[in-house]
């Protein structure tokens, strides 16, 4: 059996709180990923974005990180160097945040954005890196690349800001993608053609996917694993054909609060929390 692409073992992430103590965002989180679309689902606060910022080394700088195991492909990505680390990021591990416009500087147009991230991991022209651009925005279903090549961010919408975004990610050919809520951002029309692209992207790429979300009934339709968060610890992993038949009780109250069209509820129901959730 081949080595998975992503092994995280006891994942831990902590800050220093006011009083001078730690607060532990991340706490024991373990999961193996192969080339396959995995689910992280939680609310906010829950942990998941931290959990794919350490994985990626982005981290705050006071953020203390530590695991039995972080490994990709066999590589200790908290043994490697800052060079080595930064050689995998955006090069083999790459990162869709989640509003493009906070993520895309202002002042580059998309098409620099894209060259720059490309010749960053590449020895590439200025022209074959500019070819290869267009390429990358016309895989994510921009039409006419040449024009949007040309645009800064504020001239695009949010859904064509995040399939820029999405182009500038895949432009090095990443064997792992980590999705932080991509589609939070846009109405739901646009949230299904970024998923399309998405998993069109994933399938012919044979890439590894995290795809971090609030939404449990997109996830489910969308990944293949769902790993549910809570208070900043897995409580459970299950395959996504099967989330409607969850144990766990907070699974089963974020499935017992989403809206059922047809049927009469209001107000609708809330999580009544646990305190032994958190155990």
């Amino acid at each position: 059996m081949s080595e998975p692409l992503l092994v995280v073992d006891d994942l831990r992430v902590s800050f220093p709180n006011r009083d001078g103590g730690l607060f532990e965002a991340v706490r024991g989180v373990s999961f193996t990923l192969g080339r396959e679309r995995l689910g992280i689902v939680g609310e906010s606060g829950s942990g998941k974005s931290q959990t794919g910022r350490a994985i990626l080394g982005l981290s705050a700088a006071e953020a203390q990180i530590s695991a039995k195991r972080l490994a990709f492909k066999g590589t200790d990505l908290l043994g490697c160097s800052a060079q080595e680390r930064r050689e995998l990021r955006g090069g083999r591990i790459a990162m869709v945040l989640q509003d493009p416009k906070y993520s895309l500087n202002p002042v580059m147009s998309i098409g620099d954005q894209i060259v720059e991230t490309l010749q960053a991991h590449a020895r590439v022209s200025g022209a074959e890196a500019r070819a290869k651009a267009l390429a990358a925005l016309a895989a994510v279903s921009i039409e006419d690349p040449a024009r949007v090549f040309k645009l800064y961010p504020h001239e695009v919408s949010g859904g064509m800001g995040q399939r820029a975004m999405i182009a500038m990610m895949l432009i090095a050919d990443p064997e792992l993608l980590i999705a932080d809520e991509p589609t939070s951002a846009l109405d739901v029309t646009v949230q299904l053609q970024v998923l399309a692209i998405l998993d069109k992207l994933v399938a012919e790429r044979g890439m590894g996917l995290i795809f971090v979300s609030h939404d449990l009934r997109l996830v489910s339709s969308f990944c293949d694993r769902i790993l549910v968060m809570y208070a900043g610890r897995v409580v459970e992993e299950v395959l996504a054909r099967d989330l409607h038949q969850a144990k766990h009780p907070y699974t089963r109250g974020l499935l017992n609060c989403l809206p059922v069209l047809g049927a009469a509820r209001h107000p609708l129901p809330t999580l009544d929390r646990q305190q032994e959730w958190k155990l």
